[in-house]
């Protein structure tokens, strides 16, 4: 029998790849017998999307190396396998079998430079070539003459506006399930693992709790979340009440996804969920998903007994196939754009639970995504849940009246009346190193300033003053010194720690550490932001002395606050210190709900740029066409194409022969000759030099960038890394100097 490939590397014939998405079918059946979904036309989807590989092209440039740029796209060729009139005589519609064809046919997406006779001329030699195509799960395979119109047509598609939601979201779900079924099928990858251990594992915890605590029990925002499990909650409760647990709580023993906005902060989570809650066979339970993931897996690896392919752990991870994601918002909601492939996310969402934490934390364009993204999700049948420490006010009018349903608990947020956490005065001043002084005597100390170069200014300031043990950290440090400054903060805000310390940070720390300090002194910047910083002072404790342990800078009215204008929004700054301008002592949970509520109302706020932006980036989201955008630059616009990633200079300078090192061992090639057990120590070599060089780096603005770039550094052909001109410390990080000289740069030049 003449055999037809569907793959290479390893070598597998459509039939055997074909076979593998139908048991990956099967078990999509099996975990989630209830999706909205015709698991027929799925089926046939399935049986069908390769069968366009039998073409001669295909197969030569599968078996030969021969590439012809006439060859047609296998997703097309294979709708003429379809035999739609049986189809109609089983009672489907047309618009059952249009979505069936648009799912086949552009299950792969791929440029269509060619005609409509061009593929009638592909079929007539298809009708000989499959003759030798045989296979049991199809009796009395045919080849149509073309392919119908009715159903499909070339450089068209399904659009939401013009065929309607039904039609549109019908094609959603087939085509993204079956692209996730494929998908996960050609990587030997299960497509779904059934949730069936979080409910338990959290009654383990609470368990475990109990051994130290006999009358430990789910409080009552837990008790809330437990209750709600089939609704969207909207959720606000204090720091330190247990959200995250009441986050898992919610999800139960369904497929779930955990958003937060920094990196920082889902590796802490991710790291107490392994560690803490599902601490048996995790890397089939639980995975991470941002950019800088491996990194994290590979020292996962080095710290657990259990045997752990990364690769895999990585790939099942990036399939969405684990019950549990922990996740930055760009890896999921990317979806709003509806680019050419964004139907396996929205199509996973449909049967997920979304939670989403610190949503105070998202500016207006990333606040924008979150929004439209909560209404596709609802409208497919998914869940979602907004737990936040702090809830801007508008946010929730935003989604009523866009008719979205969810609960709100009845006695409002979730605080603890039986205990005061903090005691704050304000004043009107800009942040200075000598008020600081006063305040330090041996405790512990956190001072967060809005910008990166406020916080090295007093770092230099109090440093020039020989202020002993003190500390900086920000984003601008390479990824090396960062992740040390991490490990040393962490160590000295638990809640166990006895040392004493003076920390200077930015706002980095307010949501993606859990520390707690005796002392908050911090700038201004808005309300959402304060709360969220205080939540690093005092953070499970009542305050047991008369003075103050939050001290806030709110500038004078001639002198802002640094970074008002530019990072923070000038109109909810003023509004803010407006709110807090006459604030002193104790400051009750209450209070703050209530100044949340005053200051970030829709009526208080629509007349502000942030406002104006977050409605306009909404509208302009509901408004584009499907499938205008390409993934690659949708995932530009979510992972902030103002930033890159750099080395300072003086760092790759320092560090020259290890830098190049690591590159030459990701540019090592594999060979036929390798065993599986070479391929695989090659490939965690090639993913630790990555790693190690990558600890080189920083990220900065992308105008920095264009202004202070010496060369690139090549990685291989289709990466590099900028070289930029500015000097570096390991205890202040970037500094650009304005007057740096260029001539320098000439005389050094290493490349």
């Amino acid at each position: 029998m003449k055999e037809f490939l569907a793959k290479t590397y390893p070598s597998e014939t459509i039939q055997e790849h074909t076979n593998n998405l139908l048991k990956n079918y099967e078990l999509l059946k099996t975990t989630y017998p209830n999706l909205n979904i015709d698991w027929d036309m799925l089926y046939m989807a399935c049986l069908y999307h390769d069968l366009g590989k039998i073409n001669r092209k295909f197969q030569d440039r599968l078996k030969y190396g021969k590439k012809d740029d006439s060859e047609i796209p296998h997703g097309i060729l294979s709708l003429a396998f379809i035999d739609y009139e049986q189809l109609e005589d089983k009672g489907y519609s047309n618009e059952d079998i249009s979505v069936l064809f648009n799912a086949v046919g552009y299950h792969h997406d791929r440029e269509i430079n060619f005609s409509l006779s061009d593929v009638k001329e592909e079929i007539a030699y298809l009708k000989k070539e499959y003759l030798d195509f045989k296979w049991d799960k199809i009796e009395g395979i045919k080849v149509k003459n073309s392919i119908e119109p009715d159903f499909f047509v070339l450089k068209d598609r399904i659009y939401r506006k013009r065929d309607g939601e039904e039609k549109f979201f019908k094609y959603v779900m087939l085509m993204g399930l079956l692209n996730r079924i494929d998908y996960a099928s050609s990587a030997h990858l299960p497509v779904e693992i059934k949730n069936d251990f979080l409910v338990e594992c959290m009654e383990n915890l609470l368990n475990h709790w109990k051994k130290e605590r006999p009358d430990a029990k789910w409080n009552k925002l837990q008790e809330f979340m437990i209750k709600n499990r089939n609704q969207n909650t909207i959720v606000v409760a204090q720091t330190g009440m247990g959200k995250t647990e009441a986050g898992l709580l919610w999800i139960g023993n369904n497929k779930g996804f955990f958003t937060l906005p920094l990196k920082t902060a889902i590796n802490s989570i991710y790291e107490r969920i392994i560690n803490n809650i599902v601490k048996e066979g995790f890397k089939n339970k639980v995975g991470l998903l941002h950019s800088g993931v491996m990194s994290i897996y590979l020292n996962t690896k080095k710290g657990k007994d259990e045997e752990i392919d990364v690769s895999e752990y990585y790939n099942i991870t990036k399939q969405l196939s684990l019950p549990l994601t922990i996740c930055t918002m760009d890896q999921i909601f990317d979806f709003v754009y509806r680019y050419k492939g964004f139907e396996r996310k929205l199509a996973t969402l449909s049967y997920s639970k979304v939670v989403i934490d610190e949503i105070q934390m998202y500016s207006p364009l990333l606040l924008s995504y979150l929004i439209v993204g909560i209404k596709y999700i609802t409208k497919m049948g998914g869940k979602f849940s907004i737990l936040t420490a702090t809830l801007p006010k508008f946010i929730v009018e935003i989604l009523e009246n866009k008719k979205i349903e969810f609960v709100y608990p009845e006695e409002g947020p979730f605080i603890d009346t039986t205990m005061n956490r903090h005691s704050i005065k304000v004043i009107k001043d800009a942040v200075n190193c000598e008020y600081i002084e006063k305040l330090y005597d041996n405790n512990k100390i956190l001072v967060i300033c809005n910008t990166v170069k406020k916080a090295q200014e007093i770092y230099k300031s109090l440093q020039a003053n020989q202020v002993q043990n003190i500390n900086l950290l920000h984003s601008r440090f390479i990824l090396n010194d960062r992740r040390g400054k991490e490990k040393r903060i962490k160590e000295l805000g638990d809640k166990k720690s006895t040392g004493s310390g003076l920390w200077i940070s930015t706002q980095i720390v307010e949501a993606s550490l859990d520390i707690d300090f005796d002392v908050l002194i911090t700038e201004l910047s808005d309300l959402a932001g304060l709360f969220q910083r205080m939540g690093r002072c005092y953070r499970n404790r009542g305050i047991d002395h008369d003075t103050y342990n939050c001290h806030v800078f709110i500038g004078t009215n001639d002198k802002k606050c640094s970074g008002v204008g530019s990072i923070i929004d000038k109109d909810i700054y003023e509004l803010s210190r407006k709110c807090i301008i006459n604030k002193n002592g104790i400051f009750t949970e209450q209070e703050k709900m209530n100044m949340v509520n005053e200051v970030y109302s829709m009526n208080k706020l629509k007349d502000t740029n942030y406002y104006r932006e977050l409605i306009n980036n909404i509208e302009y989201l509901e408004q584009i066409e499907d499938f205008e955008k390409e993934k690659a630059d949708v995932q530009k616009m979510f992972r902030n194409i103002d930033s890159e990633t750099v080395i300072p200079r003086s760092v790759y300078e320092k560090n020259f022969d290890e830098i190049h090192r690591y590159i030459s061992i990701i540019n090592e090639k594999f060979s036929k000759e390798m065993n599986e057990d070479e391929r695989r120590d090659l490939k965690y070599k090639k993913i630790d030099a990555r790693d190690k060089l990558i600890g080189f780096t920083v990220n900065v603005r992308g105008e920095e960038v264009k202004k202070y770039k010496d060369k690139d550094l090549p990685i291989n052909k289709y990466e590099s890394i900028p070289i930029i001109r500015c000097e570096y410390d390991n205890e202040i990080g970037v500094i650009f100097l304005r007057d740096y000289e260029n001539k320098y740069m000439k005389k050094n030049n290493m490349f």
